[in-house]
């Protein structure tokens, strides 16, 4: 099958009414503020309903984690007090965005959901699974371990959701995954998404999933519409940071990420930032959960406008606000090049995105110019964006 085919016989459903979705289901749906499924949410529900393995490739901002969270609530059982629904995802973060979204469309259905995930107490995971959860979802180091111990009884989940399979297949979570199947029924529905599809993405659907419906779309059409892109040649490294203060100076900014390549360098420039009296606020992996939930709250609700923070925060944060995501330092994996600028213009909202480019970085922006097949222009008036 070429990539950008739809090899599945499910047309379009173009809105959820057409569904024949639970009403308490689309009641929540709505009350979430969806109006109008995406376009991946009118090709992979259905799909995904059907209780058939399915494949879906979307890129970061059009609303897959709400494609299978409805699927995994018109699906299961919330009069059986068993875990029905395993859902794996690379970071901490997004389990807890995926557990929000699950409470947010499941109000009316009196879901329980449990996010089971490192840098919490292990005590508690396991009384609330002795308790009972309808929908599990988590990081694999925790679930796998919750598995082996025996506490997350795998015999009456149906639904196994890998979300961001690329990112997480990257992160080295592999054999855990892998472990993860291996104690799943053999007649699990395999529900995988991701942005882009690398062949060790491909290696899993092969040896786990029986005849997927694939729902991909080519690379090219990957780069959120909606989102200006620009490169601020800043010549040599050390530019780097009299080149945002500059930037900083001239723009009105709503809400802003900056990204940087590595803890250290988050931890530097939010030092020199506040140096020079801007307000910023910075998360990376070696905080704990408490203190990242409390950052992203600050972020969330607007107290805290600008957050530093490397690709930790890439993927799964929904942030309605921001406008603009400075990649201070190119990403080096091109694929997270569309998880970063996706954190602006979400659902058709305009959004910019600006790359600090150094003389030794131009060739690795004509890579990824190439990769998604777009073009990056060069800033050279801040005023005019």
């Amino acid at each position: 099958m070429a990539e950008g085919e739809i090899d599945s016989n499910y047309v379009d459903v173009d809105t959820f009414d057409k569904m024949e979705l639970k009403d308490e289901l689309l009641r929540g749906i709505y009350a979430y503020g969806f109006e109008k499924p995406s376009a991946i949410q009118q090709r992979a529900i259905l799909p995904c309903i059907s209780g058939k393995d399915v494949i879906a490739q979307a890129q970061s901002g059009t609303g897959k984690t709400a494609t299978f969270v409805i699927s995994i609530l018109q699906r299961i059982d919330t009069t059986i007090n068993e875990c029905q629904a395993l859902i794996l995802a690379p970071t901490r973060e997004l389990a807890q965005q995926i557990q929000k979204v699950v409470f947010a469309l499941g109000d009316h259905l009196h879901v329980k959901c449990h996010a089971c995930i490192g840098g919490t107490n292990v005590v508690n995971d396991i009384n609330t699974l002795e308790n009972g959860t309808h929908i599990l979802v988590g990081t694999p180091g925790r679930v796998i371990d919750m598995v082996q111990r025996g506490y997350l009884k795998t015999k009456t989940i149906k639904i196994f959701v890998l979300d961001e399979a690329d990112e997480m297949l990257s992160r080295g979570f592999k054999e855990q995954i892998y472990d993860v199947f291996q104690a799943l029924d053999y007649e699990v529905q395999v529900i995988l998404l991701s942005a882009t599809m690398p062949q060790d993405v491909f290696e899993v659907t092969t040896k786990f999933m029986r005849e997927p419906i694939k729902i991909l779309v080519k690379k090219e059409e990957l780069t959120l519409e909606g989102i200006k892109q620009f490169f601020v040649n800043v010549i040599h490294e050390k530019d780097k940071l009299t080149t945002l203060i500059d930037l900083y100076n001239c723009l009105t900014i709503t809400q802003a990420v900056i990204f940087c390549n590595t803890r250290k360098r988050v931890q530097w420039l939010s030092d020199q930032l506040k140096a020079n009296d801007f307000t910023v606020s910075s998360m990376h992996g070696d905080m704990d959960q408490k203190t990242r939930e409390k950052i992203m709250q600050e972020f969330r609700s607007g107290s805290s406008r600008v957050l530093i923070t490397t690709d930790l925060l890439a993927r799964g944060i929904d942030v309605q606000q921001v406008s603009l995501v400075i990649n201070f330092d190119l990403p080096i994996n091109y694929e997270n090049y569309i998880h970063r600028i996706g954190r602006s213009g979400r659902f058709g909202r305009k959004g910019n995105a600006i790359n600090f480019v150094t003389n030794d970085d131009i060739s690795h922006l004509k890579g990824i110019e190439d990769f998604y097949n777009t073009t990056i222009r060069e800033l050279l008036d801040y005023d005019h964006m």
